[in-house]
């Protein structure tokens, strides 16, 4: 039964990847829009994400009640090290959420929208900035269970070029995802062509600060090089996210959502494949050289036991509810109206 909450785990945390990550770059790729095109991309993003916004959280929440239930050492260990991008990760959800819904909702349209809209695209960007941060953290071997002063305790176990370069990789794919999904929203052929040049932009700039990871990982002495290629699954899994990108590409001229959707969401699916599986079950590594495994530092058997009881139960019901979510809304049609620039 461990090994079925720990694929809820990961499965949990590439969902919201996905499905959050787009969520989060509806709001990226607005704040890189021109400001003649705001209005459009604001509306066809309102369309995209309206259905599932608040749902996409469902994930997070998922794995975080996994962790604190069936791991609570790596829980508390996350939360006490890494509490500080955690508060400006939640903080961030907070803000996106109240302006998304105000900006939509308000019964006033007055100056306050120009505000919602601000802290909507500006939270869109931070949060998965630090999502990202945290998720380098984790395996940074930055965190130090032995420091004696709050800054080498709870500043410096994130704050290095290698987490930082991991939020801003994870910024890019949330903004790729966003205008991956947009262009099978766009109703003209100019916004299509707008997403699909988007689409490429975020791409690029994607490849550009993973490449960042890599220089920042080979100064801070962090093997992720032998992570991603020293075995074969891991080798099989890049060279499958790099083939895709390639097709990815090609399909973008030929106008293919579906495929570039599915691409898109392989390409993600390759590159965390990769990165988790090298140094699985270790979670959390320490600059001491120890770490944190999810099989050694698991909950009690039983407890583990009714988790994935619980997970599996909960999956009949939840999946089938958030499938008819989506259709619901789908079936209501598009019906977002006008919103102040």
């Amino acid at each position: 039964m461990l090994y079925v909450v720990i694929a809820f785990l990961w499965v949990s945390l590439l969902l919201y990847v996905l499905f959050g990550g787009a969520d989060f770059g509806a709001g990226i790729v607005e704040l890189f829009t021109s400001k003649a095109d705001r209005k459009s991309t604001r509306k066809l993003a309102y369309e995209a994400i309206g259905p599932i916004w608040e749902a996409n959280h469902m994930w997070l929440i998922i794995a975080i009640v996994i962790l604190f239930v069936g791991f609570p050492d790596i829980y508390a260990t996350m939360s006490l090290y890494l509490h500080i991008p955690m508060l400006f990760m939640l903080m961030g959800i907070i803000a996106r959420g109240t302006a998304f819904a105000f900006r939509h909702n308000d019964a006033v349209i007055d100056n306050f929208q120009t505000i919602y809209n601000k802290i909507f695209v500006y939270s869109s960007f931070l949060t998965p900035f630090f999502l990202g941060i945290i998720a380098g953290s984790t395996v940074s071997g930055h965190i130090d269970p032995s420091a004696t002063n709050f800054l080498d305790a709870y500043v410096f176990s994130w704050l290095s070029w290698f987490s930082v370069s991991v939020g801003l990789f994870t910024v890019a794919i949330c903004g790729f995802l966003a205008a991956v999904y947009l262009i099978g929203e766009a109703e003209n052929t100019f916004d299509r062509n707008r997403f699909i040049r988007q689409a490429k932009i975020m791409n690029i700039a994607a490849v550009l600060f993973g490449g960042t990871v890599f220089i920042a990982a080979s100064f801070e002495n962090i093997p992720i090089i032998d992570w991603l290629f020293g075995n074969i699954i891991g080798l099989a899994a890049m060279a499958s996210a790099t083939l895709s990108l390639g097709l990815l590409w090609w399909y973008l001229k030929k106008n293919n959502v579906i495929l570039i959707r599915l691409l898109a969401g392989f390409q993600i699916t390759m590159i965390l494949m990769a990165i988790t599986l090298r140094h699985f079950p270790n979670i959390v590594l320490f600059k001491t050289g120890q770490h944190l495994s999810l099989l050694e530092h698991s909950g009690h058997d039983k407890t583990i036991h009714m988790l994935g009881m619980a997970l599996l139960l909960g999956s009949i019901f939840i999946l089938p509810a958030l499938f008819y979510l989506i259709y619901s809304f789908q079936k209501k049609g598009k019906t977002a109206g006008d919103y102040a620039a």
